[in-house]
């Protein structure tokens, strides 16, 4: 994705110059958008499904009552932490573990810059206003260009995640019933 920024004038305020131009390049990405949220929430079951099993195999209660609330970040975070201390005590890395770690981090950034997006700002060469920084040097309108082959490429990266904290699990259960 490519990013513009914009140093913050008088008032917050976007340029669009071809309206119809926006228009056309919303009504092309927004079936994509909705593939993110779709598909994003589906990893995030998973992950909460996990999750569940990880906390207890008896019933998903106990890891549902942890769970409740909690943002996919800190969702990922617990993952992490129980993983860790399964690797320790089976004295064995999965493969691929830091990989899948990764790439659930960046699937819930990358949803979040889609998600919060503000998509009535967006102007005629696809560049949608997503943040306002500040920093020592002001005040800076920040920019990124979601075309078509980037959403496509998020949403891939949902899938590759999915795919690989399902074989991670596989994995996982293969060690924990060999010992």
């Amino acid at each position: 994705m490519k990013q513009k920024k914009k140093i913050f004038e008088q008032h917050l305020y976007h340029e669009i110059d071809d309206e119809d131009k926006a228009e056309e390049y919303l009504d092309n990405s927004l079936p994509l958008i909705g593939l993110v949220v779709m598909y994003f929430n589906g990893l995030e079951k998973s992950l909460d499904s996990i999750i569940c099993q990880m906390s207890t195999d008896r019933t998903d209660a106990t890891g549902l009552i942890v769970l409740h609330k909690m943002s996919y970040s800190t969702k990922v975070d617990l993952f992490k932490r129980f993983s860790d201390e399964f690797h320790l005590c089976c004295d064995n890395k999965i493969e691929e573990f830091e990989n899948l770690i990764s790439n659930l981090k960046e699937t819930g950034r990358l949803r979040n810059l889609v998600v919060h997006a503000d998509w009535e700002n967006t102007d005629d060469d696809g560049y949608t206003y997503v943040n306002l920084r500040i920093s020592n040097n002001g005040m800076e309108q920040e920019y990124l260009q979601f075309s078509e082959d980037s959403l496509k490429e998020i949403i891939q990266l949902i899938f590759t995640s999915r795919q690989q904290l399902g074989n991670y699990w596989e994995k996982r259960n293969e060690e924990l019933y060999k010992n």
